[in-house]
């Protein structure tokens, strides 16, 4: 009944979120999340959590959190800002710098254009290249949003592709989303004292294990972490709960165990470009926890399908130029042993 809802809500295209199938013989490889568990240490910290503290409001900055990226990236606490997952970071992001014709990439996480709109923001689509990589100099506009590596290809460009495009949008806000970084991209964090228009976006759901925590951070040099919390602080003043923030916290030190799981990943990754390439796929190259993958003699739909009848649920994005491509995340050998 649209007449109890305002203009916006009745007529925005909401952002679609990947199945949740329900099942314990269910193979989920359709949503990007990391198939090991989250860092012991992490672990540790959430079962001593003491469950009395909760009468208690958390530290509206990120607490523990933001010290520990802090930490993590050798800057100090006022380059760094903590939320309730990248989606909520990106959201504020969009209403704190752009105020119209921001530009990101044609094919891309698509809750950029969602924001987009449900903010008012005007915005250009930037076409990729025919092999799906970012055209760094077209991506040009009053504020810049892309993902490395991007989402759903796994493409990555590499830093000095990065600076191109953060030198021809010197006077605007450039966001790299990093949610796939760990995997093979690498962050362009050292590049943050350099660039003042530089802000980098990171979550814990997939390089640590964290996606039912939802916790995320941006960073950026001092006057975009306070152009964000002018954003947050006129929304939520407590967007991170204190639970979240201490195991995340934790999660986030432990980075020999960060490096591993991402290690290990990405070794699966490369065996199953592999072996999806030997039945007949074509499958883009990936730097992320996913794969991008087409077979010329079926089609994505029809092959999705067919995974769902058999207990694997993959991505598949029923839109031009990539209708017919399958976004595959990568799990353990043996989800994968079963997916081939």
């Amino acid at each position: 009944m649209t007449q109890y809802l305002s203009r916006r809500a009745a007529t925005i295209t909401p952002y679609v979120a990947g199945e949740q199938p329900a099942g314990s013989d269910i193979i989920k490889l359709n949503t990007n999340e990391n198939p090991y568990p989250p860092s012991p240490k992490a672990l540790c910290v959430l079962q001593a959590f003491a469950g009395e503290r909760l009468r208690l409001y958390p530290r509206p900055d990120g607490g523990s959190l933001r010290s520990a990226a802090a930490k993590v990236y050798g800057l100090s606490e006022d380059h760094i800002f903590c939320g309730n997952g990248s989606d909520e970071v990106l959201g504020l992001a969009f209403q704190a710098f752009f105020d119209g014709d921001v530009a990101f990439p044609d094919i891309t996480y698509s809750f950029y254009p969602v924001w987009a709109e449900l903010y008012g923001i005007s915005y250009k689509l930037v076409p990729l290249n025919a092999d799906f990589t970012i055209p760094v100099d077209d991506m040009r506009g009053n504020g810049v949003v892309f993902a490395n590596p991007n989402a759903p290809t796994g493409i990555a460009l590499g830093r000095s592709d990065i600076e191109r495009i953060l030198q021809n949008n010197s006077d605007h806000v450039v966001i790299v989303d990093e949610a796939y970084a760990s995997f093979g991209a690498g962050t362009v964090a050292p590049l943050i004292p350099q660039y003042p228009n530089l802000l980098i976006v990171s979550t814990m759901s997939k390089s640590h294990a964290l996606a039912g925590l939802r916790v995320a951070f941006a960073i950026g040099q001092p006057h975009l972490i306070e152009g964000l919390m002018r954003i947050k602080d006129s929304f939520n003043s407590y967007p991170l709960d204190m639970v979240a923030q201490e195991t995340a916290a934790a999660a986030l030190l432990d980075e020999p165990y960060c490096a591993a799981m991402s290690e290990k990943i990405i070794a699966t990754r490369e065996n199953t470009i592999k072996r999806l390439a030997d039945i007949g796929f074509r499958v883009l190259p990936s730097s992320a926890n996913f794969v991008f993958a087409s077979h010329p003699q079926a089609s994505a739909a029809a092959l999705k399908e067919y995974l769902a009848d058999n207990g694997i649920y993959v991505r598949h994005f029923n839109k031009p130029r990539i209708y017919d491509y399958l976004r595959i995340t990568i799990g353990t050998d043996a989800q994968m042993d079963k997916l081939i």
